[in-house]
């Protein structure tokens, strides 16, 4: 027996609380999670079922928490876990589950499967059973300060084109601004025009914001892993920025697991309040909407729908902001049959999307989505979430469909009344 594997088995135990316990306990095997997710509704296998993918720290709790479980080991019966178990479910613990929280909203008692299948990957995360891609995303955001190795040189770069493009100064390390805001590495190399939007925004509506050189990256890939060390240093990077800039608000970017990252978890990774407020994106523009500053002109009349990211929608609350600002600028804005809070996942979150492994299944669970968007016969699909925009583009290009995904925030920004000064 393995150290790493041993220590696996200390942490997953630590893991295993009264609210774990209770989980457990309460469970009826009903096979309603399987129904709600699409691992298993788009495979039809069985291993997919979300509470099967916890039979490993299944097997733990009941060999050492209850009653015949202790009974059993005492005369040296009943089962132990194994290296084979870690070995075996790996695949299910990281490559089957987005961390969507669809599960968690079907159960019948009340068991939250999600927060269960974290704790579980904390497990074998110290024991070494995770992809490798993951590994390398983490240990990159631990040393570099990103997880794709997006370096403060690079943003730079990208903010020097926002500026030739637009005329504007970009504020970095302002002291004193009212908000700073957070990108994703994913924004910052694959969709720089979400920088540019918010930068138009923020121009437009008269907000007072900056970015922090020393802590840009929103992404924490140190809850996709399950490692709350890592995800800890990740969010204090950025409270410890914000408290030296002296900003009143920290903005999370189009990004699911940043947003669940540094609003809900953040305060209980680090062990203490934040001396400032978070708010997303969404959240914030749907506020200078309300408030008269965010001038929006014409309707764009193109068929819409929207994909709602499952951290800032199902598990993070932000469900009405959303729908507002894309009424506000689409004529023809119609949900998807499923939608807001029991909405489809795209199949790339939880660190699906950096495992490299996963990517057949994740493509085979994208006929969700398509079959979504085959009903409503609407070719633009417009979302919040970065991860979510390019998983739902690898799926379309994979399918061959002739369908767009846009950015909310880039299509807001693309709705902004013309300064006449500035024409």
């Amino acid at each position: 027996m393995s150290e790493k594997f041993e220590q696996g088995v200390q942490a997953l135990r630590q893991q295993i609380d009264a609210r774990i316990s209770a989980y457990f306990s309460s469970c009826v095997h009903c096979g309603l999670c399987a129904e709600a997710c699409l691992f298993y509704t788009e495979t039809n296998n069985p291993r997919f079922t979300p509470i099967h993918k916890l039979e490993p720290m299944k097997k733990l709790w009941r060999r050492e928490y209850t009653f015949w479980g202790k009974l059993a080991a005492a005369f040296g019966l009943g089962q132990s876990l194994t290296e084979d178990d870690f070995a075996e479910w790996e695949t299910l613990v990281y490559d089957s589950c987005t961390l969507c929280g669809r599960c968690s909203m079907v159960c019948p008692v009340g068991n939250d499967i999600t927060y269960m299948i974290r704790k579980q990957r904390e497990g074998f995360s110290v024991a070494g059973y995770a992809p490798d891609g993951m590994k390398e995303a983490t240990r990159r955001a631990l040393k570099i300060g990103s997880p794709m190795g997006v370096t403060y040189k690079t943003l730079k770069a990208a903010l020097a084109h926002v500026e030739k493009d637009t005329g504007m100064t970009i504020p970095v390390d302002k002291q004193g601004a009212d908000y700073m805001t957070l990108f994703s590495s994913m924004e910052i190399v694959n969709f720089p025009e979400y920088i540019e939007s918010i930068a138009r925004i923020f121009d437009a509506t008269g907000v007072s914001w900056t970015i922090s050189s020393k802590a840009f990256e929103a992404t924490n890939s140190g809850i996709q892993i399950g490692n709350k060390e890592a995800a800890a240093e990740i969010v204090n990077r950025v409270v410890i920025a914000a408290e030296k800039l002296g900003v009143k608000y920290v903005i999370s970017p189009e990004c699911g697991h940043a947003y669940t990252a540094i609003r809900w978890e953040g305060p209980n990774l680090i062990g203490r309040k934040y001396p400032f407020e978070v708010i997303h994106i969404l959240e914030l523009l749907d506020q200078l909407k309300k408030e008269g500053r965010l001038q929006l002109e014409y309707k764009d009349s193109i068929p819409m729908t929207l994909h709602d990211p499952c951290q800032i929608v199902r598990r993070g609350g932000v469900v009405k902001q959303p729908r507002d600002l894309l009424n506000s600028v689409a004529e023809h804005f119609t949900e998807m049959k499923d939608h807001g809070v029991m909405n489809w996942c795209c199949g790339g979150g939880g660190g699906v999307s950096a495992n490299e492994r996963a990517e057949p299944l994740r493509l085979q669970v994208f006929n969700r989505k398509k079959r979504q968007l085959d009903e409503l016969g609407i070719n633009t699909m417009v979302t919040a979430c970065a991860n979510c925009r390019i998983t739902l583009e690898e799926g379309l290009e994979h399918n061959e469909m002739d369908a767009e995904v846009i950015s909310l925030t880039e299509l807001i920004a693309d709705h902004l009344v013309k300064d006449e000064s500035k024409v």
